[in-house]
């Protein structure tokens, strides 16, 4: 498979929650660029630009021009400068925005991110409202969907047709596993994909960056009428709010950060700690799955796991065919399995692909693989895999010490063995077009008040040890530890979580920091 588990998982991953819950000048010329629209009934109040300075003038005083676009819901669209070190050259973006008005009095916008780098917000809200934020605060406030720069429906980071992304993601390099062949074979592949990026994204590839979304969550604040900052980040979009906090101290209001990412470690170690988190995981499906009725492994959970090994090793050495023709090899199989590792509720999907794949049966496998890839009917619902790369190519730093590389890979092998002969290989940004500008380093948002923190002691995708370590960095980091498997903690049944996580939101209610949530 060209797109490795360790390629798309090493860095932050792209998946919210698993299949539970089913992106100038100051002149005439760039005022006439930015729509100006008549205001709509329930529009936001008048854009926020005290303090703003002249070349940002033209973006923040936007008059921003909803539309219905269905379901009680509101669209618009928000120009942002493509170079923020630049924003009177002309060049801009689109961000697309989707807002649920508040069902009673709003207390004010409450932006939201699901994550990625490369998930699409305006989706999430408008499908998944009631997943994304709880009745409470649908009652209170104005729900704020949005599409980060390079994502979706905003102006976006595209890449290959829907052909060229079956190949990419999901075809079986030549070579033996390991092997300088197979190795020259997926960068080869990598190298071709990050060609068609640059070839076909209108030259914002180096503007995608976190740096630059947060920037622009602030524009989006201002032209909806608010003060301060109120937002919901999930996973990837906790390193999104945090950078925020630490760009806009005084400008942030109340942040909830669930499944933190910790911005201070290396590309490497967060290869090594996910490798670890989604091992463990697997052994709680394990343990589970043996528990329960027609697993198809038994003994202990070391013995089942055993034999998942072999399982992957089998079809590593001969991929299985789908009716469509598709060929499932290991990778592809792993990438099924990650998927349905995000959410409990999703782990009866995971026994039937396993039980089908033992029998030569890929069906289910490509199932959760394509649901992870957003394939669907043969076709790409989303730009997640070209988002999310663009994004962690950027914010990364090169990592290329020998033994620095070793030793992640050493720790894999001896904490997640079943896992590690599918997650590392070849770095996909090692032949992106631009080098990164990203670094990594400790947040504090020092002038920011309190910001929530949510971790889950077994999620996989974003490992507790993170968000107890953004806690700790932020100067006003308030931990809240759910107690469970599965990515992130709010509004997944846990009435602590939620009420402390709804009463900071509601009345800034700040809870006990450590609050622990069984």
């Amino acid at each position: 498979m060209n797109n490795r588990p360790t390629s798309r998982f090493r860095r932050t991953v792209a998946v919210l929650a698993g299949l539970a819950a089913a992106s100038v000048m100051l002149s005439g010329c760039l005022y006439a660029m930015i729509p100006e629209g008549a205001s709509k009934p329930g529009a936001t109040n008048a854009p926020d630009t005290e303090g703003v300075a002249e070349d940002l003038l033209p973006f923040y005083g936007q008059t921003l021009s909803w539309s219905d676009c269905g379901a009680g819901f509101d669209c618009t669209d928000v120009t942002a400068p493509l170079d923020w070190e630049e924003p009177d050259s002309g060049k801009t973006i689109t961000l697309s925005v989707v807002r649920h008005r508040a069902t009673g009095t709003a207390e004010g916008s409450l932006l939201t991110n699901p994550g990625g780098p490369g998930a699409s917000g305006v989706d999430l809200i408008k499908n998944s409202l009631d997943y994304a934020v709880g009745a409470d605060l649908i009652a209170n406030y104005d729900v704020i969907g949005f599409d980060p720069r390079g994502v979706g429906q905003s102006t976006a980071v595209t890449c290959f047709d829907a052909k060229g992304m079956d190949a990419y993601l999901y075809s079986i390099p030549a070579g033996k596993r390991g092997s300088a062949e197979w190795t020259d074979a997926i960068l080869a592949e990598h190298k071709k994909f990050a060609d068609a990026c640059e070839a076909n994204s209108g030259g914002i590839l180096p503007y995608i960056t976190t740096i630059n979304s947060a920037r622009d969550m602030d524009l989006l604040r201002a032209v909806l009428g608010d003060k301060k900052l109120n937002y919901l980040g999930y996973s990837y979009g906790t390193f999104l709010g945090a950078t925020y906090a630490e760009l806009y101290p005084d400008r942030a209001g109340r942040l909830v950060l669930d499944g933190a990412i910790d911005p201070a470690v290396s590309g490497l170690d967060v290869s090594a700690t996910q490798a670890l988190g989604f091992e463990s995981a697997l052994r709680a499906y394990m343990q589970s799955c043996l528990d329960g009725r027609n697993c198809p492994f038994n003994g202990t959970v070391d013995e089942a796991m055993t034999d998942l090994g072999a399982l992957l090793a089998s079809v590593d050495a001969t991929p299985l065919k789908s009716g469509d023709g598709r060929m499932l090899g290991a990778d592809s199989l792993m990438t099924a399995i990650i998927a349905a590792l995000y959410s409990q509720d999703s782990w009866s999907y995971l026994t039937q692909a396993l039980d089908e794949a033992l029998q030569g049966d890929p069906t289910t496998a490509f199932l959760l693989a394509d649901f992870y890839n957003g394939r669907e009917n043969g076709a790409y619902t989303d730009n997640s895999s070209e988002a999310f790369r663009a994004y962690n190519c950027m914010d990364y730093p090169v990592e290329d010490d020998p033994a620095a590389k070793a030793a992640s890979q050493a720790k894999i092998a001896e904490g997640a063995p079943t896992v590690a002969p599918y997650w590392d290989g070849p770095d996909s940004c090692s032949v992106w077009p631009y080098p990164p500008t990203g670094t990594r380093g400790e947040i504090h948002a020092k002038g920011a008040g309190p910001i929530l923190v949510v971790g889950t002691t077994n999620d996989p995708a974003t490992p507790y040890e993170w968000s107890e370590s953004l806690a700790s960095q932020l100067d006003e980091g308030v931990l809240i530890t759910r107690v469970g498997e599965g990515h992130t903690g709010y509004n997944k049944g846990n009435t602590c979580v939620d009420k402390a996580v709804e009463a900071y939101f509601l009345d800034g209610t700040v809870p006990k920091d450590g609050l622990r949530c069984e």
